[in-house]
């Protein structure tokens, strides 16, 4: 378990048994091809984002293989390390401890996804990262963990229009002090802005792993960002996006569906994940 202590600002800091090693770092730096940042400003968080959109794919494959998911942030990074990505709450919660280490002052939030209709999701459905930089500028909103997102971070105390190359974001104003996220005037989710720990998200974990109602007990999704638009493989369908242009290729073989994980993804399985029923009768101690 970790042990995490608040600062003044509201921030995490790593408790004596946190943290990853200078070896890990340098893993983690070597998988999403960068540098170690020679200071921790904005420019720098902006290179680190948009290379581990690129490099680390956002996939729900530990719940249908029945892979333990462990919210503690040694694991997390070894499981980016070792050439796997994984859904929100891991790949947020390694990339926090990354940037952690390289000097960021990094809080840990919560927040709810806009459902269909507009309905929000379960309390922890979503973990994203305050950063603060030593260069004065921010806060910062920084994920790599909710899909088809915004590539840099955004400014999390502006309300106005936010430009990304992924399109227009902006934060609003919610009951209670939340923040809610808009892409191109569509509510993506409701941000609360208090400080959380990795703990507090594993019942978020286990719901989202062992639910019926969750989307991911329901379908198998592996996906990242290109530089020219994204790649996901669905079940057997892989849809490579181009622009505006999307072209599906279904997988008949396992063999291809392994090596589409392995060329595409970085991914190597020595079984393809197939859907498996939830485990609803597991306790929230599974989703750690």
């Amino acid at each position: 378990m970790t042990s995490q202590t608040p600062t003044t600002s509201g921030a995490f800091v790593p408790g004596p048994d946190d943290g990853v090693t200078a070896a890990a770092v340098d893993a983690y730096l070597a998988r999403i091809g960068a540098d170690r940042p020679t200071r921790a400003d904005i420019e720098a968080l902006r290179d680190l984002q948009h290379r581990h959109l690129l490099a680390v794919p956002f996939e729900n494959l530990s719940v249908h293989l029945g892979e333990d998911i462990v919210l503690e942030e040694r694991a997390l990074v070894a499981k980016v390390t070792g050439g796997r990505g994984g859904f929100c709450y891991e790949l947020n919660g390694a990339f926090g401890a990354l940037l952690r280490a390289l000097g960021f002052r990094v809080t840990l939030l919560q927040a709810r996804v806009f459902g269909d209709g507009g309905r929000l999701g379960i309390p922890y459905d979503h973990m994203a990262l305050r950063v603060e930089t030593e260069d004065g500028t921010g806060p910062w909103l920084a994920d790599v963990g909710f899909g088809d997102n915004a590539l840099w971070p955004l400014a999390l105390d502006d309300r106005a229009d936010q430009e990304d190359p992924r399109g227009v974001f902006r934060l609003r104003q919610a009951p209670q002090g939340d923040l809610d996220l808009l892409r191109g005037g569509s509510r993506q989710f409701r941000l609360d802005p208090r400080p959380r720990t990795l703990p507090e998200f594993r019942g978020g974990a286990w719901y989202h792993r062992t639910s019926p109602d969750s989307h991911f007990t329901r379908s198998l999704v592996c996906s990242r960002f290109t530089e020219t638009g994204r790649v996901t493989l669905r079940g057997r369908t892989l849809v490579t996006t181009v622009g505006g242009d999307q072209h599906r290729t279904e997988l008949v073989t396992d063999e291809e569906v392994l090596a589409a994980y392995r060329d595409h993804f970085g991914v190597r399985l020595s079984r393809v994940p197939r859907l498996r029923e939830a485990l609803v009768s597991q306790g929230p101690d599974a989703g750690r």
